[in-house]
């Protein structure tokens, strides 16, 4: 058995592109982009703040129908490992404009065959 590379630079740097797109497409509402880094899935879960969300449909009717106001945000502590080439975490912390409140987001990003990075897993909590 191979050991498990952790962090690998080409890996590490593959999925925090890909997790900037995605905070990218969340603090601008880009829909069909959050659609597309989740993964299709009935498996694929997202708890939120307010709402838990198993499967893919579930997330994507979500997304659809969320207010686009009062989005942006800023990021501190934010942590990104990867496990191996195809496995990674995201985690980071969070407070929306106008609010003293901190968020948490964490997520598990898999490299899909035939699709590339997405989420199988996120968490979004707040203190």
């Amino acid at each position: 058995m191979s050991e498990l590379r952790i962090n690998d630079p080409g890996t590490l740097a593959e999925l925090k592109a890909v997790f900037e797109r995605y905070e990218d497409a969340l603090v601008n509402n880009r829909v069909a982009v959050l659609d597309e880094l989740f993964w299709n899935s009935p498996m694929t879960v997202r708890y939120g703040t307010g709402e838990n969300l198993v499967g893919y449909e579930a997330i994507r009717a979500f997304r659809s129908a969320r207010s686009p106001a009062g989005l942006a945000r800023s990021l501190q502590n934010t942590v990104i490992t990867t496990y191996g080439q195809d496995m990674g975490t995201t985690m980071t912390e969070f407070v929306r404009d106008g609010t003293r409140l901190i968020g948490r987001q964490s997520q598990t990003w898999v490299r899909i065959h035939d699709a590339g990075w997405r989420v199988v897993a996120a968490h979004v909590s707040l203190l």
